[in-house]
């Protein structure tokens, strides 16, 4: 992965509000949807998880060719029940498009 500025692809940060308890599960799911299926719809670049020190959050940062990729993998059938399920995983998700604007 490679982040640059003004680069043609689309940047998605999503971030989960999750408690301890939930964590771990979430990223086995999160894993699970990137390995078996969100890796593998056209468009996709490359996707990286993270989590903070509490085990309260977890960060998405993800690249796609285009932002219209990125919404016609979240529209397919098996996306929305994966969806689902992460919904049940945390208290809150929130998926947003971003261009790059400066890099060090």
């Amino acid at each position: 992965m490679q982040i640059t500025p003004h680069a043609s692809h689309q940047t998605v940060l999503t971030t989960f509000e999750v408690t301890p308890g939930t964590c771990q599960d979430l990223l086995d799911a999160l894993r699970d949807a990137y390995d078996h299926f969100i890796s593998k719809q056209p468009g996709f670049i490359a996707a990286a998880l993270h989590v903070n020190d509490a085990q309260t959050r977890i960060a998405n940062y993800s690249q796609w060719n285009r932002r219209e990729d990125f919404q016609a993998m979240l529209r397919t059938t098996e996306m929305r029940d994966r969806n689902r399920k992460i919904n049940e995983l945390c208290r809150s998700f929130e998926p947003v498009m971003y261009e790059v604007a400066h890099t060090l």
